[in-house]
């Protein structure tokens, strides 16, 4: 069996973050372990506070795992600040450098009801010491325009900008389109060849989409680490959260934006 790591926050609420990961790596077959990297104070209705772990807490917690789990991929999420960066990368460089673990990062910068979840001295230290190590990062449009370091207005900003990351940061950017107006949900793979590959979902009209971006990075890994290719874990892990939102849509838990369900798919 597979295993993937998750290193994020952890959501009490269990909708997003760790627990939201465990729940996709489980759902899609694989053995999930996790690094915990922040304890956030949050439900349905949105996040109330954030504690970073200790960076050396989070650098012994992989070390633990790296010493004894054969990691098959890697779901990097919250990173709250450049202390917990430098642990992860302190840890995971040496075991990175070839590219041999596939590395998928949600740049998770601010909650959906406001809250930041981002140092904002650790965003240009993410870009530079972890962006390199990564198969494949995840940013929404608000989180584009934060590396971009430009407002996104247009379509053409969207190329401009992913084609910008892609050339800059050497490494595979899927920007997601799920924010933005319109009755489709549009993501564009930006590949390190230069090409792009367009992904179009109908959404689904729901008050439950608390998670969306945990579950779409986490399935991506868990489905690179079966061995799919890039477009294959990107066209599946989409696929995975169209039916956790439809299967959530009616789910009435707790008073906010609630989660999405992922069993009996």
């Amino acid at each position: 069996m597979e295993i993937v790591l998750s290193i994020a926050g952890s959501d009490p609420s269990a909708g997003a973050g760790v627990q939201q990961d465990l729940k996709t790596i489980t759902a899609l077959g694989c053995y999930g372990c996790t690094v915990i990297t922040a304890l956030t104070t949050q439900n349905t209705q949105g996040v109330q506070d954030v504690k970073a772990v200790d960076g050396e807490v989070v650098a012994a917690q992989l070390q633990s795992l790296i010493d004894d789990l054969d990691i098959a991929a890697i779901k990097i999420g919250q990173i709250p600040t450049r202390g917990v960066a430098e642990a992860i990368i302190r840890a995971l460089k040496p075991h990175l450098s070839n590219h041999s673990i596939p590395v998928v990062y949600d740049p998770v910068m601010v909650s959906t009801s406001g809250r930041r979840m981002m140092d904002v001295e650790c965003v240009e230290y993410v870009k530079n010491e972890l962006f390199p190590f990564c198969t494949l990062i995840t940013p929404n449009l608000q989180e584009t325009e934060v590396l971009w370091g430009k407002k996104i207005r247009t379509t053409e900003d969207i190329e401009k900008a992913g084609r910008y990351l892609t050339e800059k940061y050497a490494t595979a950017f899927l920007v997601k389109g799920g924010h933005a107006e319109g009755e489709e949900m549009t993501d564009r793979l930006y590949r390190t060849d230069g090409t792009t590959e367009i992904f179009n979902t109908k959404k689904i009209k729901s008050g439950n989409l608390h998670g969306t971006g945990c579950t779409l990075s986490s399935a991506i890994a868990s489905l690179l680490a079966k061995g799919q290719s890039l477009s294959e874990a990107v066209e599946g892990g989409k696929a995975i959260v169209s039916k956790g939102i439809e299967k959530g849509r009616l789910l009435r838990i707790g008073k906010g934006n609630g989660p999405l369900w992922l069993f009996n798919l």
